[in-house]
């Protein structure tokens, strides 16, 4: 730190600092810093803390708004009188502060930070975004169709609740979900609620994710619902407001945990001195109570069901997995057999008892709901009914999550549970009941128009619409589409949420938050509320999401901050306003401290001890489908060198190369697609050929569309890690992110100079790839276990190798080239031997120890010999529980080792190599067949025996 101009007695309190530096908040809206409601008349001076921050840093200060630089004692008159605990008058150095007191909590924080502290606010926001990024923590957007992966969006500073106000949050959310239990159970049994018009039946039954197949089912242990979340606001009255609820599969837990890992860290003090209450307990409770309810008690197999990688929350699904211990699985991954629900496994098929989703309603089961669905399992709604499965949350929870319900939830908690709702609720009003619309037609401009249903094939969603907005005759315009048809649209009533300090510049400055709280069922008839949730940061006005730090499909769960109707949107330029503080649209996410007056709670997700009875059997269970991955992982890792290598060769070798060496260049550069059929010889006589041929060679490299080019094969490689995510380490997913970004970008640089392409910059951009390339296959050589998983990935390497280098090895013995200086150095090339060759051989070009050392030698990890063995010796590992098959499999592998170097390296009479280019052409037709009978064995688990799904 730099030296301080002021004595140690005269430095100011950092929470004075803080209420000085704070910007002015939106009237009308709480000030969650301040604990008080925000008023017109309220000015903020932020000079003063600027200049006292400037003087013990040297930096210059901040302009801050000239609204904010009135002089302070007149304001000082005019402002309302704060609530003591709330008010502070502060003493620097440079005079008093005139700013108003903070919030007890936020004194509290300040305080625990220090002065040191609120210096370097602004090097720990720097460091917060790049530990995101060091996670790799993304949220997708697909929507807008630019498939962009986003940086997940993370302000620094938390929202900080006391403990009793959490206390009153807990009630009022617990008392929510078993309402919300009992309600669910209610509607697909004997529909009470229905018969008596608590709820409304055309509402209920006409909702897309009601789902019929499941009235009368009971759940296996009883519970519908296992999960939920409740998002709230704070209003202007200091309140917390219930906004909207995510009832069939609530995102959100994976992100709350990196915020919570992340923020907790820079502020270690203040989290350990505040008290702050851990979340691992109520996690603790979620697996608990789906054990519980679980036909296999303890020894159940728990999975997490997710879209994919397109998902846009997909990061949270594989971080959500890692943290709670369970297998991800895709629909493709699970099976149905004999209403049993089976994971597809690498060793065959493993009993799956529970699954918790990441997949909508009518997702889930492609038989009985949406036929087009690849999301889904086949014969799951059986299984659920079967009572063999328990599915958190059970299908059909969707139809509760629809804002044409939230008027009716009083009058449910009153049949119910015979209680009246703690927390209360913003105003909606369901169009469909005709005297509602009639009462509420000519006061559009008082509310948010939102759709009472999702999109679906019978529904159609819009974006959210704010009638304040409307000129008038849109408002006609929006009166008789409702007229028509009444029950889609549901009338929302604004939210004013209370307003978190973001760091911006060296300033605290207000931005609208909404609190996602989370409810697990313990499996014996109570709930646990996580202490904590997910806090998510709005744009204020005429802010776009860039100026956000780092800020960032079909049958996926809704994303993050869907349903929400709040008085802090922003019009989004894209057809609607953003009235939902949606990460979607631009908006943030922070952590949420909750404090306790007790003991903090030490539990963790440490699972117990094993036994060494249980370790002498343990293994990894692998999925059929991460192991196609991980075989294409390899496959495509080779691939992308072998071609990055070819074309290297290719260009090098075109200002001198001999006519045959360039007619088997070019040969081998069409098989592996990186040119077209059209594209000429470079041997050919014509000058203009060997220009053509240049040309459609470096076009083609970076071309991840049109064919297998060397950009295609990276973005290859890319989908198969990203597909993999639950397994590869931070640092080999961001080098393959690199590696694949990085030629892009290049090679689109060295394509859009004007006039030809310089060869030497191409050139460079495949050296840059090749030696990136080489350190993602350190990565898979060095870091990953040795499973039966990366045994899959180095069988999928092999594969590619013995193709390519055999069939390549072939054509230049059929062509002659062993004859040829330029052709013996290209064939060394091709295998990367030449410092080996040299090295042993010195400058001797001879067919014998070419031969030797790129087909026989067992310690050269190029030559077809030690490719061949080691793939002989993975697939027994790896087929150790079918050996039959394995041995089956090794037998027809070539076995180079019991070739003869005399008679591979003899030529007849015409000087060809005869058995030389046989056993070449063998080995390559044995590659081709060993890759088939692995993906029929392994991955497909589909057998002559195998019976329908629904039977």
């Amino acid at each position: 730190m730099q030296s301080s101009l002021l004595s140690d007695d005269d430095l100011p309190d950092p929470a004075a600092l803080a209420a000085a530096a704070a910007g002015r908040g939106t009237p009308g809206h709480y000030d969650e810093l301040r604990g008080t409601l925000s008023r017109a008349d309220h000015k903020v001076v932020a000079d003063s803390a600027a200049a006292v921050t400037s003087a013990l840093t040297g930096a210059t200060a901040v302009d801050a708004d000239a609204d904010d630089a009135d002089d302070s004692d007149s304001d000082k008159d005019d402002e309302p009188t704060d609530p003591p605990e709330a008010a502070e008058d502060v003493d620097a150095a440079a005079g008093a502060l005139p700013a108003r007191g903070l919030a007890p909590v936020w004194r509290d924080f300040f305080g625990s930070t220090g002065l040191d502290g609120w210096q370097d606010l602004g090097s720990r926001q720097a460091r917060v975004q790049r530990r995101v990024r060091d996670d790799g923590a993304t949220y997708n957007v697909y929507a807008d169709g630019s498939h962009s992966e986003r940086t997940w969006p993370l302000e620094m500073l938390p929202l900080v609740i006391s403990a009793p106000e959490w206390a009153r949050i807990e009630r009022g959310v617990r008392q929510r979900a078993r309402m919300l239990e009992a309600a669910l159970a209610d509607i697909y049994g004997p529909q009470h609620l229905l018969r008596e018009g608590v709820l409304p039946a055309s509402l209920v039954l006409a909702h897309p994710q009601y789902l019929r197949p499941m009235h009368g089912v009971k759940p296996a242990g009883g519970a519908w619902l296992h999960l939920l979340a409740i998002d709230l606001a704070r209003g202007p009255d200091g309140h917390w407001w219930v906004v909207d609820r995510r009832t069939q599969a609530p995102s959100g837990l994976g992100y709350l945990l990196e915020n919570r890992l992340i923020i907790a860290q820079q502020f270690p003090e203040a989290f350990r001195d505040m008290k702050v209450q851990r979340v691992a307990a109520t996690f603790r409770a979620l697996m608990d109570g789906l054990l519980r309810s679980s036909p296999a008690g303890e020894r159940s197999r728990v999975a997490l069901l997710t879209p994919g990688p397109r998902n846009e929350t997909y990061f949270e699904h594989v971080f959500l997995a890692r943290y709670l211990g369970v297998s991800l699985v895709e629909g493709s991954d699970l099976t149905v057999r004999d209403q049993r629900l089976y994971l597809k496994t690498l060793h065959g098929l493993e009993r799956v008892h529970v699954l918790l989703r990441r997949v909508d309603d009518e997702w889930l089961d492609p038989l009985e709901l949406r036929p087009e669905s690849a999301l889904g399992v086949p014969g799951l709604l059986q299984a659920v009914r079967a009572g063999e499965v328990v599915l958190a949350n059970a299908p059909g929870a969707g139809v509760l999550e629809t804002p044409g319900l939230t008027a009716f939830w009083p009058g449910v908690a009153r049949r119910l549970l015979g209680e009246e709702l703690k927390l209360p609720a913003t105003t909606s009003w369901w169009c469909g009941e005709a005297s509602v619309w009639a009462a509420s037609r000519d006061r559009l401009a008082d509310y948010v128009i939102v759709p009472t249903f999702p999109a679906g094939p019978v529904t159609q969603g819009f974006e959210p619409v704010l009638g304040s907005e409307l000129d008038a005759a849109s408002r006609r315009a929006w009166q008789a589409r409702i007229d028509a048809n009444p029950s889609a649209y549901t009338l929302m009533g604004r939210v004013r949420p209370s307003e978190l300090p973001v760091w911006r510049d060296g300033r605290l400055e207000p931005r609208p938050v909404v609190l996602r709280v989370y409810a697990m069922n313990d499996g014996q008839g109570g709930w646990c509320v996580l202490p904590g949730g997910l806090t998510r940061v709005g744009l204020r006005p005429g802010e776009s999401p860039s100026a956000a730090p780092a800020a960032p499909v079909a049958g996926a769960a809704a994303g993050i901050g869907a349903g929400i109707a709040t008085g802090a949107g922003v019009p989004s330029g894209k057809g609607g306003a953003d009235v939902y503080l949606s990460i979607q649209r631009g908006s943030a996410s922070t952590d949420t401290w909750v404090l306790t007056d007790g003991e903090v709670d030490p539990t963790s997700l440490l699972p117990p001890p094993l036994a060494p009875i249980e370790l002498a059997h343990w293994h990894r269970v692998i999925t059929s489908r991460s192991a196609e991955n991980l075989f294409w992982l390899g496959r495509y890792t080779e691939r992308a060198e072998n071609t990055v290598r070819l074309a290297r060769l290719a260009l090098e070798g075109l200002p001198g190369a001999s006519p045959q060496v360039l007619e088997v260049l070019h040969a081998l550069l069409l098989r592996h697609g990186l040119i077209g059929p059209g594209v000429p010889s470079p041997a050919l006589p014509s000058p203009q050929a060997g220009r053509l041929f240049e040309r459609a060679l470096v076009r083609s490299l970076g071309d991840a569309v049109a064919g297998p080019s060397v950009a295609y094969n990276l973005r290859a490689l890319r989908g198969c890690a990203e597909a993999l995510r639950e397994r590869l380490s931070t640092e080999h997913w961001a080098m393959i992110q690199e590696l694949e970004q990085r030629f892009s970008s290049e090679m689109a640089e060295v394509l859009a100079a004007e006039g030809h392409e310089p060869l030497s910059d191409v050139l460079t951009v495949l050296g840059g790839a090749m030696m990136r390339l080489s350190a993602v296959t350190g990565a898979q050589t060095d870091r990953m276990t040795r499973d039966d998983g990366w045994r899959l990935l180095s069988v999928g390497r092999q594969i590619e190798r013995l193709d390519m280098l055999s069939h390549a090895l072939g054509l230049c013995f059929e062509r002659g080239l062993s004859r040829l200086d330029d052709g013996f150095a290209l064939m060394l090339g091709l295998f990367e031997s030449t410092i080996t060759y040299r090295a042993n051989f010195q400058a001797r070009r001879e067919v014998l120890p070419l031969v030797h050392l790129l087909v026989l030698d067992t310690d050269n990890p190029r030559s077809l010999a030690w490719v061949a063995r080691t793939m002989r010796d993975r697939l027994k590992k790896l087929a150790r529980h079918d050996p039959v098959w394995a041995d089956a499999i090794a037998e027809r592998l070539p076995q180079p080792g019991t070739w003869s170097l005399e008679t591979l390296a003899g030529a007849d009479e015409a000087g060809q190599h005869v058995a030389l280019i046989a056993a070449l052409r063998s080995c390559s037709q044995a590659a081709l067949d060993l890759s088939n009978e692995i993906s029929q064995h392994l991955f497909s688990h589909v057998g002559s025996a195998d019976r329908a799904v629904w039977q």
